[in-house]
């Protein structure tokens, strides 16, 4: 039996600290620490590592800090798994072995004693009352590029600044599209006057006994993202083609010079589903469309409106196309409205209004502040959400959430420095514009600080939709490619159970380890995850990034995505876990 063997837990513990050891553990890893405590470093780290290991087989860590030739010459006695470890670990000195980090460090000292930070629920609402209130007068978004989007990110900057932070506005001038004010779909039934011999136009002012329905801008049909401008009225009779799900076996050719009309749909027995809104665009610019119009019949179908599915705004990779088809007009129709046209007017004898004012070839600024907590490192961490929402609505869920979550988290830790100092890493607290379009104010910021980001980024964390919705509730999802920073969240979520047992049993919370090749490209995390080093050097050039994303709101990218349907309490768990897992990494 050793001398430690026979101590107790707490003289055990005050023997550890003393020498400035962790203290967590059961009685016969207290004596082990103490045991292996004459040894070198790297094999203690070792001996840790080999059960870490068992515990989290997919934890990477990336580089040999401490050297010690004389730790392979103390290895007799040790067990064989931590003897390799050992081995692996002095070798990797030289270069050849990549097995220490940070990371390994936080780990080798066992289970953490988390410290979660305040989250105030009722201040986070009170930003996003703010946010939707700078809103468009008529639509309620803050399209980007637009006086909505910059006011936002300046009102997002004088809330980082009274939180007690140097801040940064920064702008970037990106290809987007100006919204003008006419819009119109209207289904014309031509008059029995227009039918008589020598009598006036079908649907022209004329046709005095003419039947016209027009739809509702915004709840009948939503603009797509880089529509052009198009404008054909009833009368001139334009060809409306049912392309049905717009695949490349279907008769584009046909709708040249014309309206094509195509389904949004899932595929069936191994066809492929209708494509995205870039492929959709791209095949229409090919044959000579003026119009191409999109129907709902897949997404939030009864959720909404009953008997229906709501129109919703996407957006395309203009990256893609080698001239921007200024002349097609582009929209999302709801099924309602879709299934009217194809019976009256492509099978029938009714006309088709179609106009859409959109110009899509200017450059506009786009706009990133961010706040700032200076730390002892050049070592970067950084909260971020896209303050920019779609033209069509509030975007309460997408994203207003997510940038009040991160505004009221930089008033948390303005209040933590001034508590507890300097933080290890140096923190920035940034919202973007330009998400719904691209990603291009994430993408910019990337580009024009890759070369500190390269060297220096320690993580990103995205809030996007970081919402449950109080009556779909189907939890939320914490999820990221760095699996130190995952193992934290699964401790920081067993915390969080432990001080807000209410809200952990009421909202399921989902936590996922992904490979950086598995990441989705479809929020700002991409940019962090995949642009850090674009000469692709192996798994190193990916960037370290956690995100959140929630219940998947049926509201998404509607006008029906307002702040009714707000529940600023399901904030505070991504709130509360990811702001905790930054102060754990900052403060320790």
């Amino acid at each position: 039996m050793s001398q430690w063997a026979s101590k107790t837990v707490d003289e055990l513990k005050q023997e550890l600290g003393s020498r400035g050891m962790p203290v967590s553990g059961k009685k016969s890893e207290l004596v082990k620490r103490l045991e292996l405590a004459g040894l070198d470093s790297a094999v203690l780290e070792a001996e840790i590592a080999a059960e870490d290991a068992k515990v989290f087989p997919s934890m990477v860590v990336n580089r040999l800090k401490e050297s010690s030739q004389a730790a392979i010459l103390r290895l007799k006695g040790l067990p064989v798994a931590t003897m390799v470890v050992a081995v692996l670990l002095v070798v990797g000195m030289t270069g050849g072995a990549l097995l220490y980090s940070d990371d390994f460090v936080e780990w080798i000292q066992g289970e953490p004693d988390y410290a979660l930070i305040d989250f105030d629920s009722n201040q986070t609402r009170a930003y996003a009352e703010g946010l939707v209130s700078l809103g468009h007068p008529e639509w309620g978004g803050r399209l980007s590029g637009t006086e909505e989007e910059k006011n936002t990110a300046q009102s997002i900057k004088l809330n980082f600044s009274s939180s007690g932070m140097p801040v940064t506005l920064e702008e970037f001038e990106v290809p987007l599209f100006y919204m003008g004010n006419e819009f119109e779909i209207m289904i014309c039934t031509p008059g029995n006057i227009g039918n008589i011999f020598g009598g006036p136009a079908p649907c022209s002012v004329a046709d005095i006994d003419r039947d016209e329905t027009e739809f509702t801008h915004r709840e009948d049909y939503v603009v797509q993202g880089y529509s052009g401008d198009v404008d054909i009225v009833a009368s001139s009779d334009v060809n409306v083609i049912d392309l049905e799900m717009g695949n490349e076996s279907s008769d584009w050719g046909s709708a040249a010079n014309g309206i094509g009309l195509v389904w949004i749909m899932d595929g069936q027995d191994g066809d492929p589903g209708t494509e995205s809104n870039t492929v959709l665009l791209l095949r229409a610019q090919e044959n000579s469309l003026r119009g191409l119009i999109t129907v709902n019949a897949k997404q939030n179908c009864d959720e909404l409106v009953s008997g229906d599915c709501v129109p919703y705004f996407k957006s395309v990779d203009i990256t893609q196309f080698d001239e921007k088809p200024y002349d097609i007009g582009f929209v999302m129709v709801s099924k309602s409205l879709g299934e009217m046209i194809a019976e009256q007017v492509v099978e029938g004898e009714s006309m088709l209004q179609f106009v859409i004012e959109v110009d899509n070839q200017v450059n506009v600024n786009i706009h990133v502040p961010c706040g700032i907590i200076e730390g002892k490192s050049d070592s970067l961490i950084i909260i971020g959400a896209h303050h920019d929402t779609v033209y069509n609505g509030q975007g309460a869920v997408d994203n207003t959430a997510g940038t009040a979550t991160v505004q009221e988290i930089a008033r948390q830790f303005g209040l933590l420095q001034s508590e507890l100092g300097q933080p290890k890493h140096t923190i920035y607290f940034c919202t973007w514009g330009g998400e719904e379009e691209g990603l291009w104010g994430s993408s910019e910021w990337v580009k024009k600080h890759q070369d500190t980001l390269k060297e220096n980024l320690r993580l990103y964390v995205n809030l996007d939709m970081n919402h449950v919705d109080a009556q779909r509730n189907s939890g939320l999802t914490l999820q990221g490619n760095s699996p130190a920073d995952v193992k934290h969240i699964v401790g920081l979520v067993s915390a969080f159970a432990k001080s807000y047992p209410d809200l952990a049993s009421k909202y399921e919370i989902n936590v996922r380890h992904l490979d950086s090749e598995q990441m989705p490209y479809n929020s700002d995390h991409a940019p962090f995850v995949y642009n850090l080093d674009e000469s692709g050097g192996g798994d190193n050039h990916y960037g370290k990034a956690v995100m959140c994303y929630g219940s998947g709101s049926e509201e998404y990218h509607t006008y029906l995505d307002n702040m009714d349907r707000f529940n600023e309490e399901s904030l505070k768990i991504s709130g509360v876990v990811y702001g905790s897992l930054v102060r754990y990494l900052a403060w320790g």
